[in-house]
C-alpha cells in the first residue's frame, strides 16, 4: 500500500516562486503531496516544469502577484479559496536583497527593500489569514536572513528589513496561536540562486564578511532550506510556533 505523503490534502501558496528558493521550495512541498500555488510577479515556468517533471504531482495553480499591493494579494488569496476552498500554507518567500554602503543608500532604495521585504509579508499574510482562521488550520513561514545574526555590512536596509521579519512572526504567533495557526521564521545563508531583475549583488564581497567561517564545508543549496521549511508546514511541527530557525551551514551561532 502506497503511503499517504505528509502534504496530501493541503493547499500551499509560494511568494517569490518563479525562481531560486521558492522554486526549491514549491517544489519540495509538491513532491510530498501539496497542492502548490506559485506566487510571483514574473512567470514561473521553470517551476512549473520542474513540477510537471516529478510525475505524480498536482499541476500547479500560477497567481501573478505584486505583493506591495493590497489588492493583488487580496486577488491572491480569493483566487486560491475559489479554486481550492482552503489554504494550509503560506510561505512568505518574495523578498529584494542589493548591496549598497550606508552612506549612498538613498530613501527610495530604503523603502523598495522594506517595501517588498515587510510590507508584502504583512499584505501576503493578512490577505490568507482568514481562510486559515476559518478552517481552524494553518502554517505561516517567513524567511528572513542570518544577516540579522551577523550584521553583514552594505546591507542596512536588507538587514533591518529581515530583523522586522523575526519581529512580525514573534507578535503574530502570539495572536493566532489559538486559532490552530502556526507562524515561523527561517534565517538563511547566502545561496547560489538565481536573482530578480535589478537586484544589486556582490556575492564575493557578502562572503568575505562571513565570520566566523561556515561549519559545514559545503554550499548551502535551496534544497537544504527546502527541507525545514516542509518541516514547519507539517503536523510534525504543530507545537512550534513564534520561533526562527537558522539553517546556514554554521555561518551564525544563534
Amino acid at each position: 500500500m502506497q503511503s499517504v505523503k505528509r502534504h496530501s490534502g493541503r493547499v500551499a501558496i509560494i511568494t517569490g516562486a518563479a525562481i531560486g528558493n521558492g522554486q526549491a521550495f514549491a517544489a519540495q512541498l509538491a513532491s510530498e503531496g501539496a497542492q502548490v500555488i506559485l506566487a510571483d510577479l514574473i512567470e514561473p515556468a521553470e517551476t512549473r516544469e520542474r513540477i510537471r517533471a516529478l510525475g505524480d504531482a498536482l499541476e500547479p495553480f500560477i497567481v501573478q502577484v505584486d505583493v506591495t499591493s493590497e489588492s493583488a494579494t487580496r486577488e491572491m488569496a480569493a483566487a486560491a479559496k475559489e479554486k481550492f476552498g482552503r489554504v494550509d500554507i503560506l510561505v512568505n518567500n518574495a523578498g529584494l536583497y542589493d548591496e549598497e554602503p550606508f552612506e549612498l543608500l538613498s530613501l527610495d532604495a530604503w523603502k523598495r527593500v522594506l517595501d517588498v521585504n515587510l510590507t508584502g509579508l504583512f499584505l501576503s499574510t493578512k490577505a490568507v489569514l482568514p481562510i486559515m482562521k476559518h478552517q481552524g488550520h494553518g502554517r505561516i513561514i517567513n524567511l528572513s536572513s542570518d544577516t540579522i545574526w551577523l550584521g553583514t555590512p552594505y546591507l542596512v536596509h536588507y538587514v533591518t528589513s529581515k530583523m522586522g521579519v523575526v519581529g512580525f512572526t514573534r507578535a503574530l504567533a502570539t495572536e493566532v496561536g489559538k486559532y490552530g495557526i502556526t507562524v515561523n521564521a527561517i534565517t538563511l545563508g547566502l545561496t547560489a540562486t538565481q536573482r530578480p531583475p535589478g537586484t544589486r549583488l556582490s556575492q564575493g564581497n557578502i562572503l568575505a564578511h562571513l565570520l566566523p567561517p561556515q561549519a559545514i564545508e559545503r554550499a548551502e543549496t535551496p534544497e537544504d532550506i527546502a527541507q525545514v521549511v516542509s518541516f514547519l508546514a507539517s503536523d510534525e511541527s504543530g507545537i512550534i510556533t513564534g520561533q526562527t530557525v537558522n539553517v546556514d551551514g554554521g555561518v551564525a551561532r544563534h
